[in-house]
């Protein structure tokens, strides 16, 4: 069963990028005289992502916490990473956000072209002068009015711990005066087998935290904001894998949005 299952997940996600992408060209074309920050293709790309969730009979997700109002205002949106299925489960929110990826994902055919017209950025791990370059873009993309979603651990975790965030994130929220969206992520550890082609059933969920403001913040205060933001989805993380585990998603449930009705004020 899992085979088959697997089988069919792979087939669908492969058929939703090959027909997705031209619709994708005509979204590009005929917006991107008057889009600069790819605003639109991008959420076309994200719904991509959305629907290939969606196809997995086997994954349940819920989407809760802050509601933005204004999804045009910019944030550095922060997360942990627990699996390749983090990317499909964030695509569940109802923003654009550009993605700060590794560069062999934009090498994949259909699907890396698309992410360069969506406007995500390529990354080196490991490249310091790639990870200035990047960071340049996601400031252009800032000021482009979209936020931008990076996963400040850089890599997944081998295990249930957190990795220590590294501070790009958090220095290019305060130099560009944006604030910090704190996203914490749950279950999907075991959505995907590392290594593997297999897909596994998961109940999986992410929350939305109110955001943290960077306004007067110096470089100084860089360690703090990053610290600060790691205990704060390392603890919520923890609340949420718990009330997945236990409170079962009823089958097919597949949360659209924030339903949580707290303002997106800022913390």
């Amino acid at each position: 069963m899992q085979r088959l299952v697997s089988a069919w997940v792979w087939t669908a996600w492969v058929l939703i990028v090959l027909l997705g992408f031209p619709v994708a060209c005509v979204i590009f074309a005929a917006t991107a005289p008057f889009d600069p920050g790819r605003y639109a293709v991008g959420r076309w790309f994200r719904l991509l992502g959305k629907a290939a969730a969606a196809a997995n009979p086997w994954w349940r997700i819920r989407v809760s916490g802050v509601r933005i109002d204004d999804p045009r205002r910019p944030y550095v949106a922060v997360a942990n990473h627990e699996s390749y299925a983090d990317i499909m489960l964030l695509c569940y929110l109802p923003w654009e956000m550009k993605w700060l990826s590794k560069k062999t994902i934009f090498n994949i055919p259909v699907m890396g072209w698309m992410m360069r017209m969506a406007g995500d950025i390529p990354v080196v791990r490991g490249d310091r002068d790639s990870g200035l370059d990047a960071l340049a873009q996601c400031k252009d993309r800032l000021g482009k009015r979209v936020s931008v979603m990076i996963f400040p651990e850089g890599t997944r975790s081998p295990n249930d711990e957190l990795l220590q965030f590294k501070g790009g994130a958090f220095s290019l929220a305060v130099d560009a005066q944006v604030p910090i969206l704190p996203i914490a992520i749950a279950g999907t550890r075991d959505a995907m087998a590392k290594h593997s082609f297999r897909v596994n059933r998961a109940v999986a969920g992410c929350r939305v935290l109110p955001p943290i403001e960077t306004a007067g913040m110096g470089p100084r205060d860089v360690p703090a904001l990053r610290n600060r933001v790691r205990a704060l989805i390392d603890e919520t993380r923890r609340q949420l894998r718990d009330e997945l585990a236990g409170a079962p998603t009823p089958p097919n449930a597949h949360a659209a949005e924030p339903t949580d009705t707290a303002p997106s004020g800022v913390a």
